[in-house]
Formats: C-alpha cells, structure tokens, sequence
C-alpha cells in the first residue's frame, strides 16, 4: 500500500511541471480562444523596438487582439497621433494599429527607429493581407 502511494507521489511529481509548464506558455491563448480568429506570432527579434512597444502598450491595459478594420485606418491613425511631432529617424509607432478597429483615439505611440518600424509594418502587412476585414487576430510577441 505505502509502496503504490509512493510510486502515484512521483509520478505526479513528474508531470506537474510539464503540465504547468505548458498552462504558463499557453496563458495568453486561454484568455479565451472565441476572441479571436486566428494568431500572429510577431518576432521581437527581428524588429526590436516594434516588438518592444507592442508588449509594453498590451501589458499597460491595450488590446492583445486587432480586428481588422481597414477602411478608416487614415482617421485612427490622425486621432492616435494628434499633438506628438515626428522626429528625424524615427516613426510614431501605434498599437494598436490604425488598421485594427481597436486602434485610434487614446492608441499606445512610440517613438520607433523608421527601420524597425517599417520592416515590421511590412511584415505584419504581408502577413495579414489575406485575411478579411472583420477578422480578430490575436498577436503574441515572441
């Protein structure tokens, strides 16, 4: 008896942290998989400073999830960058961005290199440019 509470004790010690380990890489996608359509695992190595800004604005309150929206991109990205000037080298970064129904008013901006912050949009760009509008996306910077 002590003999099989014994072998049961270490075997869930065994799995216990593989599982947890699992739940804790899988937490942004339990926040509940029907808010979202799809998943975009943005590289934060390849661009940096967008990958940075984009963490930062989701964990200060900004939404993890774009709809796209492209019609009316042009008038969130004039509410999201009324008042801060633009700086020579850099590009006003926005999350969410302005083609996300998110975006807009009220939007996270950052000051970007224009290199990261181009290469990035292209990137994310090419990547969402089969999707139609309407469609939540779910972004995980990796």
């Amino acid at each position: 008896m002590l003999k099989r509470w014994t072998i049961r004790l270490l075997l869930i010690a065994a799995v216990l942290p593989g599982l947890s380990e699992g739940a804790a890489s899988s937490t942004q996608h339990a926040k509940g998989a029907a808010r979202y359509d799809d998943v975009l695992y943005f590289p934060k190595s390849r661009y940096p400073e967008t990958g940075a800004h984009i963490s930062d604005a989701i964990k200060a309150g900004h939404s993890d999830v774009c709809t796209i929206e492209r019609e009316g991109a042009d008038k969130r990205r004039q509410e999201s960058l009324k008042g801060i000037p633009t700086k020579p080298g850099y590009d006003r970064d926005e999350w969410p961005m302005a083609m996300c129904e998110e975006g807009g008013k009220g939007a996270s901006v950052r000051y970007v290199a224009s290199t990261d912050n181009r290469g990035a949009g292209s990137w994310v760009g090419s990547r969402l440019s089969g999707y139609a509008d309407g469609t939540k996306i779910l972004f995980i910077v990796q």
